[in-house]
Formats: C-alpha cells, sequence, structure tokens
C-alpha cells in the first residue's frame, strides 16, 4: 500500500484523516475557483462563454464577430490528471489551436513554476506544448493551469498531479497509522466479555450453506482451508469426507453430459474492470444446452464478448466474462449443462473507498463546472447523481475516467442557475456528494463591437449588446469622449447600443470604444472611397449593343472615387489591349472603350473592371455583331406534278446573330449551268416550305434555298435531288424469277428481273428493297434503308441454322410494288453436301513414342454441319482423348500418349445427305529393352545355334524382332546375319574351326535399335595331330540316315503388312529334300514367298504379310531312308 498525498483543481478549506490499518491517505476538501484577470481589457473586448469540444476546456471570447479566417484559442488535446510515483518524470501534454497562434503558458495554483524544477517546451512536428517536471516531490502535487491567449480570445484548462509516497515517508506513515487510534483497557474488558459470551452460544453447531458445498466441488485443495474459514466450517476431517461422498455424485452426474472436464479456473477481475472465469469440458452431445446462473437465477449471455454478460467458446475452452463490474455482479456463479451442475465460483468485489471525495463548486452563469473524485479500486465507472437523478453522458453532462480508472470526473457544461444543488458520486456501498453554487456575473457584454467599413457619402453604425437593459453606454473615439451631435447619433434600444455617424467622411475614421459598469468593447471604423460608376451612364451600358458586320461599336463610363485607379477592359474575359481595331481613352472621371471593324466573333460580353486601394467595380454588357445567316439544309422534293413541284427544307443553324426575314428558291435545269429565282427579289418566301409552279412538263430540274437575315442573303444550300415535271408515277409490279443464287450458315444471295412495264398499271422500277423475317416473328423487316437499282442482294448477319422468309419489291416515284416472295422458307446454310474429306494425302498409320503428343487432323466439308465421332477400335475413345471440332475440320489429341493408346481410331462425319469415314492406326511404343543374356551352342558342326532371353518389351510389341550380327577373329567387322527375327533362336553356319567369333543380339521395333546384347567369345580349336596311318581290315560302313528336325518351327503372330521369317533345322543323309505347305498347298513354287535351304537350316520369309496369309504351315523333309514333318501356325493381326 502507498499513502497518497493528492491536491487537486480546488481551494484548501481543511484537512480530514482517514485510518487504515496501513495506510494514511491525505485529503483536502476543495472547490472550483474561477481565475481572475487583473490585466486591462484587450482592444474590443466582450466576455463571450464558447463552448469546446474537448470537456473541460473554459473558452472566453472577447469580440463578438470573428474576422473572416480568426479563430479563438482552443484545446484539441487537453493535459490530463496525472497520479504517479514520487522520484519519476511527470509531463502534461497539450495540443493547441487558434489563429493568431496563441500564447502559452503554465501555472499552478499553489507555488511558482521556475525553470529549476520544472521544463516547458514545444514540438513544432507534433504541435505539442509540454509541462515536464523531472523527478516529481510530494510538494509538487498541485492544480496545474495551461493558458492559451490570442487578440480574440483565451482558453483555460487544469489538471491535477497526484504524487504516491514511497520509502521512508510511507513507513512514518504506517507507524503513525498504528498509534493514531489505542485501545483503553476497558475497551479490552469488554470485548473479552463478549467474545466468551459468543462462544457459550456457538456450542450448537450452525447448518451449513449449501453454497459452501457448491464452491468446495469446483474448488482446488488449497483453497480449501479459507473456504471453510468463511463458512465458519472447523470439522475439517466431517468435511472431507461428505465433501468426497458429494464428488462421487455430482461426477456421475456429470458423465452423462461431459466426457471430459478439467482447467477449472474461479472467477478473476482484471485490470480493465473485466471479471473472467474459464474451464475446459468436452460435450458428449455438441447440442446439448450451456445455462448460467446467479446465486440461482439463470442469466442471459451472448457469445459477444463486448456485451455484459459474455460466453466465448474456442475449441474445448469456454470462457465466461462479466463487462463493466459493478457492486451488483457480486454473488455464486454456475454453469450446468443440460440440468447437471458442472462448475461453480463465488464472485466477490473489494471494498471501494473514495480517497478524495468530490468538493463544493461554485461557477459563474454559462462555466463549465468539474466534480472529481479518486477511488481505492479501479472501476471502468461510478455512479453520478444530480438531485438523486442519475446522470448520463450528454450535451450537458461529460462523465471522464482516468487511464487508470482511478480518477472519475463528472463535467455540469454551460452551468445556468437550474442546474445548483446536490451532485453525488457513488461506487458500491460508496458514496459522497457536494454542492453545485451557480453565482450571477453582473452586468458584461453579451454582443462586443465589430469593425465596421463604410464607404464615404453613406451612414456607418456600430452595434454592442450588454447583457441589462438598465445600464448606460459611455462612447469614446480614439480615446476621446463622444456625444450625439447633429453628425451622431447615440441610441438606446433595450439591450442594444448604437453609435450612428451619418454621411460619413475620411475624418470619422478610428477607434470606437463603448463602456458600461466597467467592462468596455472597442471595434474600428474605416472609411472608404472606392470606384463608383455613373448610374445614368451605367444604366445605358448595360443595354445590349447591336451593329452589322464590319461597323465600329463604341462603350464609355464616367466615375469617381480615390486616385489612382486603374481601369480595365474586357471581352469574353480577356483583357483588352490598345491594337488594331481596339483603342481604349483614359482619364480621371471617364473611359471609352471603341471597337472598329467588327466581325461576327466580335460579339460576346464586354467587361469594364475600375479599381483602387479601397476596392474594385465591374459593369457588362453585350455586343452583338450580325452577319449574313448559313445555308439552309438540302431542299427535299415532297411531290412533283406536271405543273407544280412542291419543296420543304428547314432553317439553318447560325443566324447571323439575328431574325431571319424569309428564303429565296432558285431552279436549274438538268443540262444548264443557269440559276434562276423562283420568288421575287423583294418577296422573300416566309415559310419553310414552296410550291415552284413555273416548270415545264416533261423537264427534269433542281432546286436550291438561302435564308435571308437584316444583312441580306446568305449562303445557298446543296441542291436538291433532279426531278421531272410530272404527274406521279404508278407503283412497278412485282420482280419476276425471284431466286436463291448462294447461301452460306450467315448470309442468303438473292436474285430477280425488273417488273414488267404496263403504261397506265405499272411504271417502271426505279429500286427495290428486299425485306426478311424469321420464321417465329410475324414482323417483316428492311435489309436496305435506301432502294438499290441491280437486280441481286446478299442478306447478311443471318442466324446458322435459323428459317427466314424473304421476298423483295421494286418501287418508283409512285411508291412501293407489290412484294414478290419466294416459295418457301430458307434456311441460313450452305447449300447440301455430303461430308468427304479434303486432305490431299490421309496417313492410315502413326508411330509415336510413349510420353510424347499424339494429334489426328482431318479435313473435311459438309453442309449441314455434320455430327463427328471418334472411335478407338470400335468403341468410344476415353475420357483423356480431347477432341476438337470446327465447321469444317476435327483435331484427336492425347496429350501424353501412353502403350495403351495404340489401336486404330476411327473418324466418322455425318449429315442428312449422309456420312464419311476414315481410320487411322497409331501405334504407342518406345525405344526397345535389350534382349536377356546370350548363350552360344554347338549342335551341328560347323554351326553355332544362338539362344537369348527376350527383351522385357517383347509382350508389349507385337512387331518386336531381333537382329543378329556375328564378328570372326579374321575379319574383325560386324556382319548382320539374320534380320525380323519373332523368335528367341538363331543357328549361324559356316563356323570356321580356329577361328574366334563374338555374336551381338539387338531388339527393333518402330522406334528404333536397342542397346546390343553380347555372347561371349566361341571358338572350335583345330586339333593338329602327327599322322599314322594303321588300316583295318576294311569294313562295310554306312552313314546315311532318315530325315529329323533338330530344331523344330516356332507359332507366329505378325502385324499385318509387316515381314514374317519362319525357320527350322533339319539334318539327314542323304541330304533331305523340303517342301513348304499353307493349309496343304505347296508353296515352293509360289513367288510370293522366300524360300531358302542352307546346310540344314530351312527358312521361309513372307515379305508382307496379309490376312490371306493366316493359316497352318508344314514343313515336310524327306529321302530314301524317311520322311519327317513339322508344322505351325500364323496368325495376321489388323
Amino acid at each position: 500500500m502507498y499513502a497518497f498525498r493528492t491536491v487537486l483543481p480546488f481551494e484548501v478549506h481543511d484537512n480530514i484523516f482517514f485510518i487504515h490499518r496501513e495506510a494514511v491517505v491525505s485529503v483536502k476538501m476543495f472547490k472550483i475557483r474561477k481565475a481572475k484577470d487583473d490585466e486591462p481589457t484587450a482592444p474590443g473586448q466582450v466576455k463571450i462563454r464558447k463552448r469546446s469540444r474537448v470537456p473541460g476546456v473554459m473558452i472566453t471570447q472577447y469580440v463578438e464577430e470573428l474576422p473572416e479566417g480568426m479563430t479563438t484559442p482552443d484545446f484539441t488535446r487537453k493535459p490530463i490528471a496525472i497520479t504517479i510515483q514520487e522520484g519519476k518524470l511527470a509531463v502534461f501534454k497539450a495540443v493547441i489551436t487558434g489563429k493568431p497562434a496563441p500564447t502559452v503558458t503554465w501555472m499552478r495554483n499553489d507555488g511558482e513554476i521556475d525553470e529549476e524544477r520544472y521544463k516547458i517546451s514545444f514540438e513544432a512536428s507534433s504541435g505539442e506544448y509540454q509541462l515536464q517536471i523531472p523527478s516529481v516531490t510530494v510538494d509538487q502535487a498541485d492544480t496545474y493551469k495551461c493558458y492559451a491567449r490570442n487578440e480574440y480570445g483565451k482558453a483555460i484548462v487544469t489538471a491535477a498531479l497526484n504524487v504516491i509516497e514511497v520509502g521512508f515517508k510511507k513507513n512514518r506513515a504506517l507507524q503513525e497509522s498504528r498509534t493514531a487510534i489505542r485501545e483503553t483497557p476497558e475497551d479490552f474488558k469488554k470485548a473479552l466479555k463478549h467474545k466468551v459470551d459468543m462462544e457459550q452460544r456457538e456450542e450448537k453447531k450452525p447448518e451449513i450453506d449449501e453454497k459452501f458445498w457448491e464452491l468446495l466441488l469446483s474448488a482446488d485443495k488449497k483453497d480449501y482451508e479459507s473456504i471453510c474459514a468463511q463458512y465458519g466450517v472447523t470439522d475439517f476431517r466431517g468435511m472431507l469426507k461428505k465433501l468426497s461422498e458429494k464428488k462421487m455424485e455430482r461426477e456421475q452426474e456429470q458423465e452423462r453430459v461431459v466426457e471430459r472436464l478439467c482447467n477449472l479456473k474461479p472467477i478473476e477481475l482484471k485490470d480493465d474492470g473485466l471479471a473472467e472465469f474459464e474451464l475446459e469440458m468436452s460435450l458428449k452431445d455438441p447440442t446439448s444446452k450451456i445455462f448460467i446462473y446467479k446465486d440461482g437465477v439463470m442469466i442471459p449471455f451472448d457469445a459477444d464478448m463486448e456485451v455484459k454478460h459474455g460466453l466465448k467458446q474456442v475449441g474445448k475452452k469456454f470462457v465466461f466474462s462479466i463487462n463493466g463490474v459493478d457492486p451488483e455482479d457480486a454473488g455464486l456463479y454456475q454453469v450446468e449443462v443440460d440440468g447437471v451442475k458442472i462448475f461453480s465460483t463465488d464472485f466477490k468485489l473489494p471494498e471501494v473507498e473514495f480517497l478524495v471525495k468530490i468538493q463544493d463548486v461554485k461557477a459563474e452563469e454559462r462555466e463549465d463546472a468539474v466534480f472529481e473524485c479518486l477511488v481505492s479500486q479501479p472501476l471502468k465507472k461510478i455512479t453520478w447523481k444530480g438531485k438523486n437523478i442519475p446522470l448520463e453522458q450528454g450535451e450537458k453532462f461529460d462523465i471522464l475516467v482516468s487511464e487508470d480508472m482511478l480518477i472519475h470526473t463528472l463535467v455540469v457544461k454551460d452551468c445556468m442557475p437550474l442546474d445548483k444543488g446536490i451532485y453525488a458520486a457513488v461506487a458500491g456501498n460508496s458514496s459522497c456528494n457536494a454542492w453545485l453554487i451557480v453565482e450571477d456575473p453582473g452586468v458584461y457584454f453579451t454582443g462586443g463591437l465589430s469593425d465596421v467599413t463604410a464607404i464615404i457619402g453613406t451612414d456607418a453604425e456600430l452595434v454592442c449588446k450588454l447583457s441589462s437593459e438598465e445600464c448606460d453606454g459611455v462612447w469614446y473615439k480614439d480615446g476621446q469622449e463622444i456625444t450625439a451631435t447633429d453628425h451622431i447619433c447615440i441610441v438606446k434600444e433595450k439591450i442594444y447600443r448604437k453609435l450612428i455617424i451619418k454621411n460619413c467622411t475620411e475624418d470619422d475614421s478610428g477607434k470606437y470604444r463603448c463602456e458600461a459598469d466597467g467592462r468596455k468593447t472597442e471595434a474600428e471604423l474605416k472609411v472608404e472611397d472606392p470606384p463608383r460608376l455613373n448610374s445614368d451612364d451605367l444604366t445605358e451600358f448595360m443595354k445590349p449593343v447591336v451593329i452589322k458586320s464590319g461597323k465600329d461599336a463604341a462603350f464609355k463610363m464616367t466615375f469617381v472615387g480615390r486616385e489612382p485607379m486603374k481601369i480595365q477592359w474586357y471581352h469574353e474575359g480577356e483583357e483588352l489591349l490598345e491594337d488594331t481595331g481596339i483603342k481604349i481613352e483614359k482619364s480621371e472621371s471617364h473611359t471609352r472603350l471603341l471597337l472598329t471593324k467588327c466581325k461576327r466573333k466580335t460579339s460576346g460580353e464586354i467587361k469594364i473592371k475600375i479599381k483602387n486601394e479601397c476596392g474594385t467595380t465591374e459593369a457588362i454588357t453585350q455586343l452583338v455583331v450580325l452577319a449574313y445567316p448559313g445555308a439552309p439544309s438540302q431542299p427535299k422534293v415532297v411531290s412533283a406534278f406536271k405543273d407544280c413541284i412542291n419543296l420543304a427544307w428547314s432553317a439553318p443553324s447560325n443566324t447571323g446573330g439575328t431574325d431571319l426575314l424569309g428564303y429565296n428558291v432558285e431552279k436549274r435545269k438538268n443540262g444548264s449551268n443557269l440559276w434562276g429565282m423562283v420568288n421575287p427579289a423583294n418577296e422573300p418566301i416566309r415559310e419553310k416550305n414552296y410550291g415552284v409552279k413555273d416548270v415545264v412538263e416533261g423537264f427534269e430540274y433542281e432546286f436550291r434555298v438561302s435564308a435571308i437575315n437584316i444583312s441580306g442573303a446568305g449562303e445557298p444550300s446543296t441542291p436538291s435531288e433532279f426531278v421531272f415535271a410530272r404527274d406521279p408515277k404508278k407503283p412497278p409490279g412485282k420482280v419476276i424469277d425471284l431466286k436463291v443464287t448462294d447461301s452460306t450458315y450467315s448470309t442468303l444471295s438473292l436474285g430477280w428481273t425488273k417488273p414488267i412495264e404496263e403504261e397506265g398499271v405499272q411504271d417502271e422500277s426505279k429500286g427495290y428493297f428486299v425485306e426478311v423475317r424469321p420464321a417465329e416473328d410475324p414482323e417483316w423487316s428492311r435489309c436496305n434503308s435506301t432502294a438499290i437499282i441491280i437486280n441481286s442482294y446478299t442478306i447478311m448477319g443471318l442466324k446458322s441454322m435459323a428459317m427466314y422468309w424473304v421476298r423483295v419489291l421494286a418501287t418508283n416515284e409512285g411508291g412501293d410494288g407489290e412484294p414478290q416472295e419466294l416459295d418457301n422458307y430458307i434456311i441460313a446454310m450452305p447449300p447440301p453436301v455430303k461430308p468427304h474429306f479434303t486432305d490431299r494425302k490421309i496417313k492410315t498409320f502413326m508411330v509415336m513414342k510413349a510420353g510424347n503428343a499424339a494429334r489426328i487432323n482431318f479435313n473435311f466439308q459438309a453442309s449441314p454441319i455434320p455430327s463427328i465421332k471418334w472411335l478407338k477400335d470400335g468403341h468410344p475413345v476415353g475420357k483423356h482423348v480431347k477432341v476438337s471440332n470446327s465447321d469444317t475440320s476435327s483435331q484427336l489429341m492425347i496429350s501424353s500418349s501412353e502403350r495403351h493408346d495404340t489401336g486404330i481410331y476411327t473418324i466418322i462425319v455425318k449429315n442428312l445427305v449422309g456420312q464419311e469415314t476414315s481410320s487411322v492406326e497409331i501405334r504407342i511404343t518406345d525405344d526397345p529393352k535389350p534382349p536377356g543374356p546370350v548363350e552360344l551352342d554347338e549342335n551341328v558342326s560347323g554351326t553355332v545355334t544362338v539362344s537369348w532371353d527376350p527383351s522385357p518389351d517383347e509382350k508389349k510389341d507385337d512387331r518386336l524382332h531381333y537382329i543378329i550380327t556375328k564378328r570372326d577373329s579374321v575379319k574383325r567387322t560386324w556382319q548382320t546375319v539374320a534380320d525380323h527375327l519373332f523368335n528367341n533362336k538363331f543357328t549361324a553356319i559356316n563356323v570356321m574351326p580356329g577361328r574366334q567369333y563374338k555374336f551381338r543380339v539387338y531388339a527393333k521395333n518402330d522406334m528404333g535399335l536397342s542397346k546390343p546384347s553380347d555372347s561371349a567369345i566361341w571358338e572350335v580349336k583345330r586339333v593338329k595331330e602327327s599322322f599314322s596311318l594303321n588300316l583295318p581290315a576294311s569294313k562295310d560302313c554306312s552313314f546315311e540316315e532318315p530325315p529329323s528336325f533338330s530344331v523344330p518351327l516356332k507359332t507366329h503372330n505378325s502385324p499385318e503388312s509387316y515381314e514374317c521369317y519362319m525357320s527350322c533345322a533339319v539334318t539327314g543323309n542323304p541330304k533331305p529334300h523340303v517342301t513348304w505347305y499353307r493349309n496343304n498347298i505347296s508353296l515352293n513354287t509360289n513367288t510370293n514367298y522366300y524360300i531358302t535351304n542352307t546346310c540344314g537350316v530351312c527358312s521361309m520369309v513372307i515379305l508382307k504379310v496379309g490376312p490371306k496369309d493366316s493359316g497352318n504351315y508344314t514343313v515336310i523333309a524327306e529321302n530314301n531312308l524317311g520322311r519327317v514333318e513339322c508344322s505351325t501356325k500364323l496368325v495376321v493381326k489388323d
């Protein structure tokens, strides 16, 4: 605890001491003290109270009306009360406005502000004035005032500095508090006797409040002792036993609604005036209802933490809050879920005391009164009452709280006699009150004099306003008292005091002052002599000047005013200077402007401007220069007869600046260069139409019109179209042989023959109109706005495949003839065309590497637009295949192809006329992987059988085959010995003993060769032995043997159009005769098959396999010792 020594902005009356166990607080009674200004009244000063937007700021205005752009001082940020520990830095800050810039000073109630202990500064960047008190001491606790003054008024604000004592002084205060009141022995005996009586009465145990058990069920074990002490429970063992039973019962109840409950935190009051308690729980049913009770009464709450009672859930954590805590919020809070009690916590508020109470305040009428108090605990708000009525923030009252929530302030604004009375501050059970006394300020100026500017020769009036009608005013000029004369009138009207100066002269200029009851107000009178125009000349000048083009215009003006004067003439806002066609004359009393040879563009505003040091005057007139009118519109032929042609036209947009007098009409025969007047020259045509009767039947004429104004006739119009002087023609007949010559999806071309001409029935056609209407629309629309003269037309902008009705009608001067329609509706489409492909060369086979994009394009022609369908091996293509179609092309694309995309792709283009199809085989493959290990074996002397494991791609690619190369130690070059092998074995012949051989096997497909698989080195050693001859007894020896197959045929699956290679190995002596058969038909003489037999290796090559080559193939080997056969099957894939 600390000892506070607080002095607020009030006058000291006496001291009251509060005795506490741990602190001593010294409180001074105070009231608001009005500052007295001893300086003389400023010029023109009155005393007008003004309100500031910032509460607690008092503004006094010295003049009744502020000059334009000037303002009285005001605080946009006022110093605030400070409570600070002794020895710290205290800073009062203020931001002040006013024009001219005010002078700022600082004062304190008790004592002076010296430079040694205080530092006054101003920061230009932020506009902030500061009063700094380094290492503040207790004796500097006081009320500080900040004054801001300029010539139009002043502003005052006060702020309190409260200093907290620490260290030795605090300890001494504590000692004094302990010794302030001592008990006498008699008091001790009475207390002891009272205690004995109480112990005897407490032998009967009272009933324990149920609230006690609710608190224990939710409390930590460390809090058991304090709760028992609070409720007077001493039987701890019995309490613990019963508590255990209640906990078991409560947990069984909670298990019905809660899965987990932990981290129960009792309610706690925060520094910002907010109270919270929280818990974590998992509900078995997320829709369970949660209720909050206070002292058994349910209270409403909201998820918004800004309301009075809020419940916020974050995951499994629930936080209950109470905003703006006040004494009524104390009590037992309980959380229930679906009627089951979950958590209980008791909320107790600490007792609040007023360390500094509000004091009586005296305020003059229209001033602000301030009540201020200091509480012992931070409170967000307290209750203020005036005459036992609660007060709220508004236009009459400002309720303020300091940042630490210890200092609370009530500002009664613009005090009136009705506001006097008792005001109270209430915090919980504590309260304090004080009187507000509103005093009458006496007689004063409620409205001061204002500076007046008068023109020489006119009257001037100075007016001020008093708060009382009874008080008289005394007038002064330049310090000398003045009285009423013929030239000066002094008027008293109720609360107004007037000084009227008649027919002012320059001598009347000066400073005037009015004094009443010791108060005064002052203002300045300025008598000026600005330029003034002669009224007769001004009236004449303002009349518009109207002249013809090429004539002169003159303007003049006389004036009076103080010299020197500047004279300026303007035309359409631009100043006129002496130049060709512009002459300006100037003297002391008059000026003249002469504009010579004016043109039409000279028309506009003419302004004169005269200026001296006292002011500026202006006058404006208009100059109108008349010119010839513009050309009317092209005449239109309304109707034509053999003896009269009727014309009509529009007036010109440029009338030459005046009204039109009429029009002249001229005519000219076709082929002539001469124009002749139709109307007499002195008889202009008044209307905008005319019937020309001076025409000869059968001749062709054109006409033009010119407008006439006061200046004469203007330019003629554009000539009309040629027209024959003859009676109206008959409309033409129907067009003949209307037909469609071409069509697209958006256009339709028509052709026709002109109608037949019949005298008296239908005349010759002069043009044609084409009309069209959609089948669903009953209205015809015209395609061409003007008649066409050719016998064909193309309609544009049709909707594709839409149905339209079309007709053509002929027209001439007699009107439109009857329309001729097509017999049937027309569909917007090209002529029917069966789909056919337009590509010169269509690919039928494509090989693509896996992972690359595969793309097929087909261009076609078809009408109407066909439907397009893609198939793969007879089935719709997969979703990963993208198809893009247009009216004339289709594209299939596989963005990242895989082996399973291999197949035959077919496009079907179909419309109403027919359909067309085309197919492309796409083979998706990859670089082949090399075969497996190569093995060499000798089955027949002089041969080597090469065998290898198949390539991993053999099963994936039915076009994969093998190539074998060999190299011997003599030639040392690689030679191909076998190609297009679809099996995994080959017998190489002509293997010489004594040479080393090496073989390589490659896998090959449509993408190319694989890496080779190398064999080991093969060598048949040549055995050299010494020659010896032992001739045994001769015996008959036979080397003959029947035929046999050492290597049989292998089954083959070959794609269409590829080569197929079949081979087998045959032994026998004598050499067997080998015959090849397909489906039991001999092939040895068939030139389509290439058959060889080398050293017993029999092979057959089919150069280009086709479907007809499918079947069973048999090889028969026979000699005189026997016959043997071997068969296989060839399957040709599509």
